[in-house]
C-alpha cells in the first residue's frame, strides 16, 4: 500500500499541537524534528505511518478531536495559565481526556458562547479574520443607544488603536434602548467594548451568545456540551469556503 505523506504543520494541527501557522512558528523556532532531525522548514511532508514527529523532544501521537461549547461565566480568564491565581475556562473541563484551547476569547469581566477544541485547523475556520464567522453579543449599556450611535456602529467605527471595524448587525431589544444585540465578523480585542466607547457609550454587561450556526442557548453557566455533528460540519464549511 502507498504510504499517505502530508504536510507537517497539517500533521501537528491535526494531532492538536496548535494551529498550523503557530505551528510554522514552533518549526521555525526549532522546536519540531522529524525522525531525530530539526525540521524548519514549512511544506515538508511526512509519513502517516513511518516519520516519528516530535515536538522538544517528545513524540507527538495523534489524539481524539474534541469539540464543546462552554457557557463562560464571569471571572473566568481565556489562558492556560494565570500568574495571580485567577480561574481558568479550562478549570471548568477538567473531565475531558485532553488538552482544548479556546477558539477565540472573551474577557475577564465577559460571558457567554466559547468552543473549546484540540483541532487547530477547527479553531482557524473560527478565528482567523478571513473566515467572518459572525458572532453574536448580547449588550447592557450604561446610557440608552441613540440613532447615530447605531448607525455608526452598523457603518463601522474607528477604535482607539485607529483600526476601522467593519459593518455591524446591530438590533435594539428593549424599550429603554439599553439593551441591544450586536453582531460581528471580527475578532479584534474587546472589540465589542471598543466599538461603544467609540460611539460615547458603555457596556456594563456582555454575553456572547452565538457563533456562527452554534447558540448558546439554555446551557447553564459554567457547563459545557458537545458540539453535533452538523454544528462542526457547518463551521467547517465556513472556513473552507472563504
Amino acid at each position: 500500500m502507498k504510504s499517505q505523506k502530508i504536510r507537517l504543520q497539517k500533521y501537528l494541527s491535526q494531532a492538536g499541537v496548535a494551529s498550523r501557522r503557530e505551528a510554522e512558528r514552533l518549526m521555525l523556532r526549532g522546536r519540531i524534528s522529524v525522525n531525530g532531525r530539526v525540521v524548519s522548514k514549512p511544506g515538508t511532508l511526512v509519513d502517516l505511518e513511518d516519520d516519528r514527529v516530535e515536538l522538544d523532544g517528545r513524540k507527538v501521537i495523534p489524539q481524539e478531536k474534541f469539540y464543546l461549547m462552554l457557557h463562560k461565566p464571569s471571572g473566568y480568564l481565556c489562558a492556560l495559565k494565570d500568574g495571580f491565581g485567577r480561574p481558568l475556562v479550562t478549570d471548568l473541563i477538567k473531565d475531558i481526556p485532553a488538552r482544548l484551547y479556546h477558539a477565540g476569547r472573551l474577557d475577564l469581566d465577559s460571558e457567554g458562547l466559547l468552543i473549546m477544541t484540540n483541532d487547530g485547523d477547527f479553531s482557524q475556520c473560527i478565528t482567523h479574520p478571513s473566515h467572518r464567522v459572525e458572532k453574536i453579543y448580547f449588550v447592557k449599556l450604561k446610557s440608552p443607544l441613540d440613532n447615530r450611535q447605531k448607525t455608526a456602529l452598523s457603518s463601522g467605527v474607528r477604535l482607539d488603536d485607529g483600526l476601522m471595524t467593519g459593518a455591524a448587525r446591530v438590533r435594539i431589544v428593549s424599550r429603554d434602548r439599553r439593551r441591544v444585540e450586536i453582531a460581528i465578523r471580527e475578532g479584534k480585542k474587546r472589540q465589542v467594548r471598543r466599538m461603544l466607547k467609540a460611539v460615547g457609550n458603555q457596556v456594563m454587561y456582555l454575553k456572547r451568545i452565538a457563533i456562527g450556526p452554534v447558540k448558546l442557548g439554555d446551557l447553564p453557566t459554567g457547563k459545557w456540551r458537545k458540539l453535533t455533528a452538523a454544528e462542526i460540519q457547518t463551521l467547517k464549511t465556513i472556513g473552507d469556503n472563504r
